[in-house]
């Protein structure tokens, strides 16, 4: 033992007096009194919103807690919470073929929109194919368009025109130049197409080869598109989830929390932005 303890740099008696005192009792668990309440809220929330992290779910008990006048909670209580009542999502570590160092994202609404394409296969075998366009900043869903063909150049065509006229209020023209982002599919890069997004006053901006990651905000949507409200709901056939992507999208508008707005919905973030001048 002396050697041993010589070895490791320690005290014998320390050693010792470890070695001979009794299992200490196990501490419980820590928590707090209102803890039922809370998990009684968040359960509600996750029968709503099953796929949502404890993020998200802070946000919405949040807003919850404010309609009843009472404190907001941390999202580390949340979590611990969450932990405790085996409600946590599990998550896969993603993997990144490659390093994307371009910034997407912008600090003002307006400055870049980016788009993309994604599939949805019905129980069917149908497959629904969308477009839609979004703000960099806000995340806003501005417009969409859907097909059960594959999206051509003139649905990209009716989806910029749509989203111009929503966001500016029905004029067909730009107050100052926006940056158009989008991938190479053969709709996006189409003479026609780049003819129209150039009238309309957007500067055409295009992802790399190969390099998805380039316009990683639209692809960042279309997962959470699928998981939060496509692969949550009824997929029988085409034509019933073409009649229910309107009210996924203006859900996701005005209800979606997200980490890089603070944990506020698009509509939410814009209608701050506003407020603030």
């Amino acid at each position: 033992m002396r050697e041993i303890c010589k070895t490791l740099g320690v005290a014998r008696s320390n050693v010792l007096d470890r070695l001979n005192k009794e299992a200490m009792p196990r501490a419980k668990r820590y928590s707090k009194k209102d803890d039922p309440f809370f998990l009684v809220l968040i359960k509600e929330i996750m029968r709503e919103r099953t796929t949502y992290g404890y993020r998200r779910v802070t946000a919405k008990l949040n807003a919850k807690l404010k309609g009843l006048e009472k404190a907001v909670v941390n999202h580390k209580r949340v979590y611990r919470i969450m932990r405790e009542g085996g409600l946590l999502q599990k998550r896969g570590i993603p993997k990144f073929d490659r390093l994307h160092q371009g910034r997407i994202i912008t600090l003002k609404s307006n400055l870049r929109w980016c788009s993309d394409c994604f599939e949805l296969k019905c129980w069917s075998g149908e497959r629904l194919r969308v477009a839609f366009a979004l703000d960099c900043c806000d995340r806003e869903i501005i417009g969409y368009v859907s097909s059960r063909k594959p999206i051509k150049a003139s649905d990209i065509q009716e989806l910029l025109i749509d989203s111009v006229e929503k966001r500016f209020g029905g004029s067909l023209t730009l107050p100052h130049p926006i940056e158009w982002l989008s991938d190479n599919g053969m709709c996006y890069v189409a003479n026609e197409t780049v003819r129209v997004v150039r009238s309309l006053g957007f500067k055409v901006c295009t992802t790399p080869s190969r390099s998805p990651e380039s316009n990683g905000m639209a692809e960042s949507f279309v997962k959470t598109f699928k998981r939060d409200y496509a692969y949550v709901n009824d997929l029988t056939d085409a034509l019933v989830v073409e009649a229910k992507l309107a009210q996924w999208f203006e859900d996701y508008n005005e209800e979606a929390p997200h980490k890089g707005l603070k944990m506020m919905s698009p509509r939410q973030f814009r209608r701050a932005q506003f407020a603030n001048g």
